[in-house]
């Protein structure tokens, strides 16, 4: 009995021993790691909360404009603390700023941001579905003096050719109006008529391909060739000349 417990004893000792030496040569005990990590823990954490948990929680193609708006959007459109105001982007209420994007319509509207625009990269930076983002610029545009109508979940977005007066409001006058870049401006009738000279067909292909210090299709990727045409068409019509 007495030689058991003195072996117990032994190995108690033992067992503590090596606890300390652990200890003295870089271990540490269970209850110390823990503690130093909760001293050593960042001051914050990321939490997926509000709209972005919302949005990360709806599901990709599910989503409302509202959410994708608050998720994505609101840096920038939206007014208040913590938004940015980069040059030539309309602010949510901005009924002046937003008339002539409403004007081109939906549809245009939503292949321009897919695209992406100025500083705004495609998509606005969302992994947002064709849909999502039609529901998303409809909810801005809706409290900016628009009556668009968004796609519902499963709703294609009604695809409408678009006018020529529609793409030259959008981008044709902003160098014919002013000449920039050595545009002919509208006002310049003799100029119009030497170009109408050589025919639409011909000149449709040459904005196509671009010409000058135009870039192709006028620098919108997306016109259509009859887009173009029509573009062209209405340009010569305002200017009142002659076009073969």
């Amino acid at each position: 009995m007495f030689r058991t417990n003195s072996v117990s004893l032994v190995f108690a000792g033992a067992l503590a021993l090596s606890g300390t030496f652990a200890f003295g040569m870089g271990g540490r005990p269970p209850a110390d790691d823990e503690a130093a990590n909760a001293r050593i823990a960042p001051v914050a954490h990321v939490e997926i909360a509000g709209a972005a948990g919302t949005a990360a929680a709806a599901g990709v193609g599910s989503r409302s404009g509202e959410v994708i708006f608050k998720t994505y959007c609101n840096a920038c459109h939206g007014t208040g603390p913590g938004t940015a105001s980069p040059p030539n982007v309309p602010k949510v209420g901005d009924k002046a700023a937003w008339a002539p994007r409403i004007g081109v319509g939906l549809d245009m509207l939503v292949k321009s941001a897919k695209a992406g625009k100025n500083a705004m990269p495609p998509k606005g930076g969302s992994d947002a579905t064709d849909e999502e983002l039609a529901r998303a610029i409809a909810y801005m545009a809706d409290q900016s003096g628009a009556n668009f109508k968004a796609p519902a979940a499963g709703e294609k977005i009604a695809g409408n050719e678009r006018s020529g007066e529609q793409i030259a409001k959008t981008v044709c006058l902003k160098c014919h109006e002013t000449g920039e870049k050595g545009a002919p401006k509208i006002s310049d009738k003799a100029a119009w008529t030497q170009r109408g000279s050589k025919g639409i067909d011909a000149l449709t292909t040459s904005v196509i391909r671009g010409h000058g210090n135009m870039p192709a299709r006028g620098g919108l990727a997306d016109l259509t060739d009859p887009e173009v045409k029509s573009a062209i068409a209405y340009l010569f019509k305002q200017v009142g000349s002659d076009l073969k």
